[in-house]
């Protein structure tokens, strides 16, 4: 009987439309960092997407595609769209970022600018592909988008054999991390898996961890990517109290620290919901073993940017500082 390996699949699926992104390692703080922000959209999203759409029929690409998305999964999907020749409309918050809207309008997809955060453009774009017969492309709540998140441990697993280490990674929908949890329990369930939220918007833990969504606030936070409220039915959050060891807070002033660190120190451009991964090396305890950063995505304005480098005095993780 022919072993069932659906990670594989997904890996060989999509490896014709994405790139093999680098690993590189930080002896003196033992940490191992996954450049994700190098894939060819600029994010890890072009995975999920890129496995979804490449398994629909021709008449579910012929009815046209829809997502909602913080910026990221609209250009994947996009990207991805425009290869197999089908429309997409993107539903997304009128504050996004600009360079996200942007690379977003470059590929031809349809924008639809909703007031309010991503949930209220989720709602949106939910309800205008019920109505109008349109196929539905989650950012997280989907097994075919989370195999494709999944690839990401599976490459990291090849490019570094690792028998144990700490897993840091970015969590909103949960996506991301229940695709690398799939991957790390089932085949080295040795390793610690953490997710990483901005403390100001971290709807995911108030679900998860504290059982109750009541105090959550839903705030502004570098990690736009990250921010917003959850489906209620999302596949992700049983996975993510199934597979997640603990989700760390970071805050604001030090998200920004982790982007100018990446520039600084690696000449890495990441945005907010990427460097989450990397604030959290601040206070998580690695007992002797590495740790693994994963940084999902580097599509974050340039004026945000070059002010954060230029108002950054923390050497933060620099390798040269103890």
């Amino acid at each position: 009987m022919t072993r069932s390996d659906p990670v594989g699949d997904a890996s060989k699926r999509i490896k014709p439309y994405i790139q093999v992104t680098p690993l590189e390692y930080i002896a003196a703080k033992q940490v191992y960092i996954k450049w994700e922000n190098r894939q060819t959209t600029g994010s890890f999203k072009l995975r999920g997407a890129c496995n979804k759409i490449l398994t629909l029929s021709t008449s579910e690409l012929e009815r046209g595609l829809t997502c909602a998305s913080a910026g990221n999964h609209g250009q994947a999907v996009g990207w991805i769209a425009g290869r197999v020749g089908a429309s997409t409309d993107v539903f997304v918050s009128k504050d996004a970022p600009r360079i996200k809207l942007e690379k977003m309008r470059s590929l031809g997809v349809h924008l639809h600018l909703v007031p309010g955060g991503y949930g209220e453009a989720e709602a949106a774009g939910l309800e205008y592909a019920r109505l109008n017969g349109k196929t539905w492309i989650s950012p997280y709540n989907d097994p075919h988008v989370i195999l494709g998140a999944a690839t990401i441990a599976a490459e990291v697993l090849v490019q570094a054999n690792l028998e144990s280490a700490v897993w840091l990674v970015p969590v909103g929908g949960g996506g991301l991390i229940s695709g690398i949890g799939e991957v790390l329990k089932h085949r080295n369930p040795g390793h610690r898996l953490i997710g990483v939220q901005p403390q100001d918007n971290a709807y995911m833990h108030a679900l998860v961890f504290d059982g109750s969504t009541e105090n959550w606030r839903d705030l502004p936070s570098l990690a736009d990517g990250l921010t917003g409220a959850v489906e209620g039915n999302s596949v992700t959050v049983e996975r993510v109290q199934h597979y997640v060891d603990e989700i760390l807070l970071v805050s604001e002033a030090d998200i920004a620290q982790a982007i100018a660190y990446a520039w600084l120190q690696h000449g890495q451009v990441i945005e907010g919901s990427g460097a989450v991964a990397l604030a959290a090396m601040r206070s998580v305890k690695l007992d002797g073993v590495p740790a693994i950063a994963v940084i999902s995505g580097g599509n974050i304005d340039p004026h945000v940017h070059a002010e954060i480098i230029r108002t950054s005095e923390d050497p933060f993780l620099n390798e040269e500082t103890d």
